[in-house]
């Protein structure tokens, strides 16, 4: 998985950083989103999943994911 973001869409709510501590944080300048780790370890993906579909303003783009884990 890699994550990319659109800047310009990022609103600093901080779901992100709250939900994926480790994959994102926020700008100290602006509060928009940073992007720690753009290739996180397997481990991290439900994480990052996770703050992409609890971002108001869709400002993280997933790319390569895998389908979440069933069971």
């Amino acid at each position: 998985m890699k994550i990319g973001i659109h800047r310009n869409r990022c609103i600093a709510v901080g779901n992100c950083a709250a939900l994926a501590p480790e994959v994102f944080d926020q700008s100290d300048e602006d509060g928009t989103v940073v992007v720690l780790d753009a290739d996180p370890p397997e481990h991290r993906h439900e994480q990052a999943r996770e703050a992409a579909l609890r971002c108001p303003a869709s400002a993280i783009a997933l790319h390569g994911q895998a389908p979440p884990h069933e069971g």
